[in-house]
């Protein structure tokens, strides 16, 4: 029976954390990392780049997630919409999320580590600035594009794990995932303008305004569906591939169009729901496209 708890209450701490770190937004830069990786490799890297480079990836967002949630979590406690969160209910103490930090980090490492000699010595530059996004809400609005530029880390550095090689092609793959997720999260932010402006903290909703922060987002998406057809011209892709960025327009058309701070379900599908959809469809178009169209 003591057995029994154990793993019970292990579960149920591994289902905080996983909460805590919103394990499912990792679908956000995992199939951009897949596409790279793919790219990069001429087909299927081998079983030991996927499996390190999962490892990785998921080191690496856990431990800035977790990072991100322990140095808001003040503002988290005093915003109404974050308030449920865990730092601020207690359902995990502080040192637990330190720790819990420092593994995911320490594995990052290790992994990079086994990929080669490259990603081991950007290792530590890539957790300063995947930690470093927490902070730059205190300072600047261009924190959207900040925070793209970290997750955009992970199809760049999925592309050093398989050739070691700097390239041009996972910079514009970069890109598009910058201003993709940038985009979103201009979104995310237009329901927390007037928290972000009594407490000093800088968003692009905030600075500019709802209706000129939805445009400057709407801009931002504009130009990433530029680069993912750049994408096509220059890697001279296949027809499927095309199929897969006109439905993924579609999404981000569905997106703006369904916009409405004040309902938190409906800019939960804005900003989260249909991005995950958007990145499966983009990953599996291109991935068909390559092994049986192209």
């Amino acid at each position: 029976m003591a057995i029994v708890n154990v793993f019970k209450n292990a579960a149920l701490k591994l289902k905080l954390f996983s909460d805590l770190v919103m394990f499912s937004h990792t679908l956000f830069s995992l199939p951009f990392a897949i596409i790279s990786m793919v790219w990069a490799a001429g087909g299927w890297p081998s079983g030991h780049l996927m499996l390190w480079g999962l490892i990785a990836l998921i080191g690496a967002r856990n431990g800035a997630n977790a990072f991100n949630r322990l140095v808001d979590r003040t503002f988290d406690g005093q915003n109404p919409r974050t308030a449920h969160r865990h730092l601020p209910q207690q359902m995990v103490a502080e040192k637990e999320v330190i720790l819990f930090i420092i593994v995911n980090y320490a594995l990052f490492i290790v992994a990079s580590g086994m990929l080669n000699l490259l990603c081991l010595l950007l290792s530590p530059v890539a957790i300063v600035l995947i930690s470093s996004y927490s902070y730059t809400k205190r300072f600047t609005f261009l924190s959207h594009l900040y925070l793209g530029f970290v997750i955009a880390s992970a199809p760049i550095g999925a592309w050093f794990a398989v050739t070691g090689n700097i390239a041009f092609t996972p910079f514009v793959i970069g890109t598009v995932v910058m201003l993709w997720i940038a985009g979103f999260d201009i979104i995310y932010g237009t329901q927390d303008i007037e928290f972000d402006r009594r407490h000093g903290l800088w968003s692009i909703p905030s600075f500019f305004g709802l209706e000129n922060a939805l445009r400057i987002s709407k801009g931002l998406h504009f130009i990433m569906v530029m680069l993912l057809l750049f994408l096509y011209v220059w890697r001279d892709l296949g027809w499927m591939y095309l199929v897969g960025i006109g439905v993924a327009t579609l999404l981000l058309m569905t997106e703006h169009k369904i916009i409405k701070p004040s309902n938190r379900r409906m800019m939960k599908v804005a900003s989260y729901n249909l991005n995950q959809v958007i990145s499966i469809v983009i990953l599996l178009c291109t991935l068909v496209d390559y092994f049986y169209v192209s």
